[in-house]
């Protein structure tokens, strides 16, 4: 990509909400009492993750930048992505914080950095994992010093999945679960995680990483990505339980079933 595309990738600037990062109108934010903004949907449901914060809309030149690294193999496009993941981060310092001062000053183990895996066939025909690799540089934009861990392999892809183009909510969480499974328990039971990946679509993905690492005794899970999913029609109107998930997730996948047909066809 040329200095004019990277240049105009830029942070996303719309109103979010704090917990699953979608697009929100301010109408429709009410504000719980630590000061967080919540959609209709985080309202009513209690998700497996703490927050979900990212860099940038899944579109134009982030979305390319993204298919330059996952498609096309180009490497050095990771360094760029975990700039933007690093700046992403900043939205989690205070949680971060949060988090430390709970513990002891000589009890405070790392925040786990965990990126999500690729199934062991997938990892072996692209080369590797684009999340591990934007998660690593991520983390050497970070303060030295800081306390995030990146711990590759922790958390495995124990099954290929079915394409999710197409599915319904209740089907894309079926799809994934008993996908994905902690090694090793034990180096997971009372930590924080930070879980990351490239894109964040419907949330199908990374609400069954973080329900797995919590069943492993996390103590809680943050996400991060690099670019998320813009839903044109989300978290407006009147809520309907279940039917309007539907509707929600629905959307975001039809906003990237195209780029999902190019991956395919382009060997991803």
């Amino acid at each position: 990509m040329c200095p004019h595309c990277l240049d105009s990738i830029q942070p996303a600037s719309r109103k979010v909400c704090s917990i699953c990062g979608e697009r929100v109108f301010p109408s429709y934010v009410e504000r719980d009492d630590e000061g967080l903004s919540r959609c209709r949907v985080c309202r009513r449901i209690a998700r497996p993750f703490g927050r979900a914060v990212a860099y940038g809309s899944y579109e134009s030149g982030l979305r390319e930048l993204i298919h330059l690294l996952k498609y096309n193999g180009v490497r050095p496009a990771a360094k760029v992505l975990g700039r933007r993941l690093a700046e992403a981060l900043s939205a989690l310092e205070p949680a971060f914080e949060q988090a430390m001062m709970k513990q002891l000053p000589f009890e405070r183990p790392a925040i786990l950095v965990i990126p999500v895996p690729l199934y062991q066939a997938k990892r072996r025909q692209r080369g590797f994992n684009q999340a591990e690799l934007i998660a690593r540089a991520a983390l050497k934009c970070r303060p030295t010093g800081e306390r995030l861990q990146l711990v590759p392999g922790l958390l495995l892809r124990t099954r290929d999945t079915s394409s999710q183009i197409g599915l319904t909510s209740h089907q894309r969480r079926v799809n994934l679960r008993g996908a994905f499974a902690v090694a090793r328990s034990a180096e997971v039971t009372g930590r924080d995680v930070l879980l990351v990946d490239d894109v964040y679509t419907t949330g199908a993905t990374a609400t069954e990483c973080a329900r797995v690492l919590r069943r492993a005794g996390a103590s809680q899970v943050w996400v991060a990505t690099v670019a998320r999913t813009v839903k044109l029609a989300s978290n407006y109107g009147e809520f309907r339980p279940g039917a309007d998930m539907d509707i929600d997730e629905n959307a975001a996948a039809m906003a990237t079933e195209r780029e999902d047909l190019l991956a395919r066809a382009a060997g991803s």
